[in-house]
């Protein structure tokens, strides 16, 4: 059970604060609610108590694992498979997991395609909102604004492709 003021993970949606715990009636049903507002885009949502678990709603990660999604963002990109159906649809398994490690690794991969090959608009709509619920997390972890940490990721990006790019061009120089 989490309370009021705590810092929590919707997969899919992102990260945000528990603002209200608020007894509602849909459809006929009395239900207790979470209300969460969201970390990036000012929006709320309700979760149910009782489906919270189901659902997947769980706390931000802690410095620690932090560190983890950082250096997944700088490690150097693997090519995934070409068939955009099967990246597809791994990618979005692995969104829904709301693991962060996993989103992580979405968001390097479809970043180093784009850059590489560039990305189909179905794609492309999967890395902002992979982006979108990396940042949102990291915003509660690191107490950033979202310039902020979105400067970060970018940062990190870009420090790995100068080093991909100085090592390859080192070891094409060596042949």
């Amino acid at each position: 059970m989490f309370n009021i003021g705590d810092k929590v993970v919707y997969p899919m949606h992102g990260a945000g604060v528990i603002e209200s715990i608020e007894e509602r009636e849909i459809l006929g049903l009395k239900r207790d609610y979470y209300v969460m507002n969201l970390s990036i885009g000012e929006m709320k949502v309700m979760i149910p108590l009782d489906n919270a678990f189901q659902v997947g709603l769980r706390e931000v990660i802690s410095r620690e694992e932090l560190e983890k999604v950082y250096n997944i963002l700088k490690e150097p990109y693997t090519t995934s498979t070409s068939n955009w159906n099967r990246r597809y649809s791994g990618n979005l398994e692995k969104i829904k997991t709301g693991n962060i490690l996993e989103i992580a690794e979405v968001v390097k991969n479809l970043f180093y395609r784009e850059k590489e090959k560039g990305l189909s608009a179905g794609e492309k709509k999967m890395l902002e909102s992979a982006k979108r619920m990396l940042l949102s997390e990291i915003i509660m972890v690191d107490d950033l604004e979202e310039k902020a940490d979105n400067e970060l990721i970018d940062g990190l990006f870009a420090e790995t492709l100068k080093n991909e790019l100085f090592s390859s061009s080192e070891h094409n120089y060596r042949v």
